[in-house]
Parts: structure tokens; C-alpha cells; sequence
């Protein structure tokens, strides 16, 4: 890529300039109207909390959260409860700040993630979105005459792998738990292992 640069430079100048300054211009332009569409859902993250309906999402999400989790703090439940909902409205990147305060809030004190961190982050890359919202945004100002038509795809998409996602970590973990040995038989292999030398 440097390379057909310094080429395109060399050989035409004006061109590569002009288009330098022209796609400069429209990531500014996009970046403008995105920090629109975010200013927005950061706005309704803010309502959320001062209303305490984290509270009630909660509540309502509870037994999802208690399936795919297990039991978990409350604290922990208010943050994944609006970290799913604001990533079900496709606004994944304003809905960070909930997804870290609730990765925070599922550490056990030591250094492995456990299975309620792992199955956060395997939910939060492949969130079911049932309004892409960033998405028809970006479409909108890119001058899509139907950017809502990426709803239907993207949500099939995404159950799709949310589903995937779920499925192996639960496999995963069910596989490790049953690999993992009771103490006394630990010892008795690691003893047998020693004999054996």
C-alpha cells in the first residue's frame, strides 16, 4: 500500500492529493453524523440509569441471566441486563462502558476468567441485534435509500452465532468440569506418576 502511494504521488500528484483531502473530508463528515446517532444512545444509557429501569431490566432478563450464567450478583445483573439490551439495539460500542463494569463485577479474585467472563464476552462479539442501529445509521449517511433492509439479515446473523457462541462455551466449560478431578485423585495419579520414575 505505501508503495502505490509513493508511486501515485510520483507519477500523479494532483490525483493522489485530491483524494487524500476528498476521503478526508467524508471520515470527518461520517464521524460527525456517527457522534449524532451515539450522543443519542449515550443519552438514553443515562435515562436508563437515572430511572432505575436497569433495575426492572434486570428483573425481566433475571432468568436468561441466571441461564446463562448462574448465579450472579445483583450488581453484576443490572450491568449485563443493560450491556444485552443496548447491544440488542446495535449501539455495542455505547453499551462498552455497562459491558467492562460488568466484567468487573463477575472477577472472582483470580487470574482466570471464569465461565460466567468468558460466556459475557462470547455474548457481547456475537450480540443477537433486533435494531442494528449503528449499522443503519452508517447506511443512512452514506445515503442508503432503505437502510433499514439490514434488519431481517443481521438479525438472523446474529441469533445464528449468539447461539453458536452460547452452545460451545456451555460445552466447553461442561467438558472442562468434567476433565477437572477430585483432589484425592489427583494425588493418587501424581503418586502413581512418581512410583512409575
Amino acid at each position: 500500500m505505501l508503495l502505490s502511494l509513493i508511486f501515485l504521488l510520483f507519477n500523479s500528484p494532483e490525483t493522489a492529493l485530491t483524494s487524500m483531502i476528498t476521503a478526508s473530508g467524508s471520515a470527518v463528515n461520517l464521524a460527525v453524523k456517527l457522534i449524532a446517532v451515539y450522543a443519542v444512545w449515550l443519552g438514553l444509557i443515562e435515562i436508563v440509569k437515572a430511572t432505575q429501569l436497569s433495575r426492572k431490566l434486570s428483573a425481566l432478563l433475571s432468568p436468561l441471566i441466571d441461564l446463562l450464567f448462574g448465579k450472579v450478583e445483583n450488581k453484576a445483573k443490572d450491568y449485563i441486563a443493560m450491556n444485552m439490551s443496548f447491544n440488542m439495539l446495535g449501539v455495542g460500542n455505547a453499551a462498552t462502558p455497562t459491558g467492562i463494569k460488568a466484567f468487573n463485577a463477575l472477577e472472582d479474585g483470580s487470574d482466570k476468567a471464569t465461565a460466567s467472563m468468558v460466556m459475557l464476552l462470547v455474548i457481547n462479539a456475537t450480540s443477537i441485534q433486533l435494531l442494528p442501529t449503528t449499522i443503519i445509521g452508517m447506511r443512512v449517511t452514506a445515503g442508503s435509500l432503505n437502510a433499514t433492509d439490514i434488519i431481517i439479515p443481521s438479525l438472523i446473523a446474529t441469533v445464528v452465532s449468539t447461539v453458536v457462541g452460547v452452545l460451545l462455551v456451555k460445552l466447553v466449560y461442561r467438558k472442562k468440569k468434567n476433565k477437572t478431578l477430585p483432589k484425592d485423585k489427583q494425588a493418587f495419579y501424581q503418586n502413581t506418576a512418581n512410583i512409575k520414575k
